[in-house]
């Protein structure tokens, strides 16, 4: 006898758990399945948690600035207690270089000024008194440690740099999903492990009906929602809904590096969220003082996109790279031979900004291509989910008259059409991780 719920959601990271949590508040009885062992044990689990609110375009910064509050204060947001204890928000705040390729910052700063988020201007002093070692030469543009002058610093400072207080970290991304799962479950939501979706199901009139596992068991439900993460684009394939998409997602393998602080600088203590485009990082403090390094995709950098069931697990070159570009800053920053991190896929639509959208199967929706940079959006993104799959089942057409969303927070509201799988390439955005 097959299962039935009101709405099924095929993925249990941030972004899954939050649409459950939201859809169960207003009465949906829900189930997320979820092909792992748990929680936020995906690409959620193995993200650096960044909490910002600078964006290239004033939507992105708008939803982000509404996310921060959530995480300003998580347990209201929750309302209920997890036995694991609930995830700690590091709020410490971020700085980002003025570099050529990020326009100096002044996109960036106009979106601030509009929606009145606020920031700070640093010049090269500050930043070396903020961070003490830290060397504010020039290096850019980004190299690889092969090229002949990698690591030499130009005769000139950087421009200077950009603080955003509104920022910062979950230090234990997956413990965040465990506590958004537990909210959910206190609303009525229920949550399936160790299952993989198979088959999305259709009815004659086309319309989602429910999906098919990988046990042969069936899961019934008028609405079906796409978090799959990494395997969004296999879901919609299954789904037969990327005809009419002008945006798609892949799978984009990347690697995240973990080193101890540089001598006499507690960087967990003292260290701040860092976007630097002039070496092609971005960093924050990791517990146990250490700094955590990513990539921000320079041109010199090849990316690699796989098969989320078949990519090398195993740390490459890329990782002492990351780290060397770091130690261009810091130079008192050891690399130890020993490699420790992350190995992780993102989820990437083709401008790097995510769809949260329906599809031209009735009653299957997505919210996709988010990894790299949507965590920090998860609360107010199952927000804007829930809201956008009530005005759609109540018979709104999104397509012509797209959602207008309301920011509770902030008191703002956005045209949720910006996010549609119908855009055409949004030219604003970084084309980068950072949205």
């Amino acid at each position: 006898m097959s299962e039935s719920y009101d709405a099924i959601i095929i993925g249990a990271g941030i972004i899954g758990a939050c649409t459950a949590y939201e859809l169960a508040k207003k009465g949906w009885r829900t189930l997320n399945i979820d092909k792992l062992p748990a929680a936020g044990y995906g690409s959620t689990g193995n993200s650096c948690a960044i909490i910002r609110t600078h964006y290239s375009t004033r939507d992105g910064a708008a939803l982000a600035y509404e996310g921060w509050f959530y995480w300003k204060d998580w347990p209201g947001y929750l309302g209920v207690e997890d036995e694991r204890g609930l995830a700690l928000y590091h709020d410490i705040g971020a700085m980002v270089m003025k570099t050529e390729q990020n326009n100096y910052l002044r996109t960036i700063c106009a979106n601030m000024d509009a929606l009145g988020i606020p920031y700070e201007t640093w010049d090269p002093a500050r930043i070396a008194g903020e961070l003490p070692g830290y060397d504010v030469h020039r290096f850019g543009p980004v190299k690889r440690t092969e090229d002949p002058d990698f690591g030499k610093p130009g005769d000139e400072n950087v421009e200077g740099a950009v603080f955003f207080p509104c920022a910062g970290y979950i230090s234990d991304p997956q413990l965040a999903t465990h506590n958004v799962q537990r909210a959910a479950e206190a609303r009525g939501a229920a949550f399936r492990f160790n299952r993989q979706v198979t088959e999305i199901l259709t009815e004659e009139g086309g319309r989602v009906r429910g999906v098919r596992l990988a046990s042969g068991e069936e899961v019934l439900a008028p609405v079906v929602v796409n978090v799959a993460g990494p395997h969004s684009y296999k879901i919609n394939e299954m789904a037969g809904v990327t005809g009419d998409m002008n945006i798609t997602t892949r799978a984009l393998r990347q690697e995240v590096t973990h080193v101890p602080s540089p001598p006499g600088f507690d960087f967990e203590r003292d260290g701040l969220v860092t976007s630097d485009s002039d070496i092609g990082c971005y960093c924050r403090p990791e517990l146990g003082n250490h700094i955590l390094i990513g990539s921000e995709d320079p041109e010199c950098d090849e990316r690699e996109w796989v098969d989320p069931d078949d990519y090398n697990k195993d740390f490459t070159d890329q990782w002492s790279l990351q780290a060397q570009r770091v130690a261009q800053r810091i130079p008192s920053l050891g690399i130890p031979s020993r490699t420790k991190g992350v190995v992780d896929l993102y989820d990437v639509s083709d401008d790097w900004i995510p769809i949260y959208d329906k599809s031209a199967l009735g009653g299957f929706y997505m919210a996709i291509g988010t990894s790299g940079n949507q965590f920090k959006n998860a609360p107010v993104a199952g927000k804007m989910m829930a809201a956008l799959i009530d005005y759609c089942e109540a018979g709104a057409d999104h397509d012509s008259a797209p959602l207008q969303f309301e920011l509770e927070r902030s008191g703002r509201s956005i045209d949720v059409g910006f996010y549609s799988r119908r855009r055409q390439i949004n030219k604003e955005s970084s084309f980068s991780v950072l949205g």
